[in-house]
């Protein structure tokens, strides 16, 4: 198995992970790594519904998701995993997950957050969570889109007040 891409994108599964990620790195499968939907019924079926059936689909809690991604089933897959938040890719990386680079897409802004661009708002926890990240050895990039330029996650964060997001 290969992680093409790591992600955190708080939509999860949805038209610009679909239509710009999966074909830029070239992904057979998508595994979610989300407590809360691998727990919905509901929100499960509506991301099945959106993925193409060419595309495998896996949703998992943290644990399973840290289970799936090394077991035999995914041995031949380009698998791109999504995260809705920093702490989850820290604890799926904690559980075994082996991703040397994490792509932030986009972490949505809410009480509490400051924004750093137009996709990325971050609180300090997220910067605690990010460091330990980093601190194991993944390289944290922010890339919106494939045809944005990759930006290092520190240069958002000393850029982001002058920018004007926050």
């Amino acid at each position: 198995m290969s992680i093409v891409l790591a992600r955190i994108d708080s939509r999860l599964v949805h038209g610009q992970v679909l239509e710009a990620w999966v074909p830029y790195v070239n992904a057979d499968c998508v595994v979610v790594a989300n407590n809360e939907v691998a727990g919905t019924s509901f929100q499960c079926m509506v991301m099945q519904a959106a993925v193409p059936s060419s595309l495998k689909l896996i949703i998992g809690t943290l644990e399973e998701t840290a289970s799936i991604l090394s077991s035999a089933e995914l041995l031949k897959k380009r698998v791109l995993l999504l995260f809705s938040k920093s702490e989850d890719a820290l604890r799926v990386r904690q559980l075994g997950a082996s991703f040397t680079k994490l792509n932030l897409g986009n972490m949505h802004s809410s009480v509490g957050k400051d924004r750093y661009t137009c996709t990325i708002a971050l609180d300090q926890h997220d910067i605690e969570k990010l460091q330990q990240l980093e601190d194991q050895g993944v390289s944290i990039v922010s890339q919106c889109v494939p045809a944005d330029r990759e930006q290092n996650w520190r240069k958002l964060i000393r850029s982001g007040v002058r920018s004007g997001y926050r």
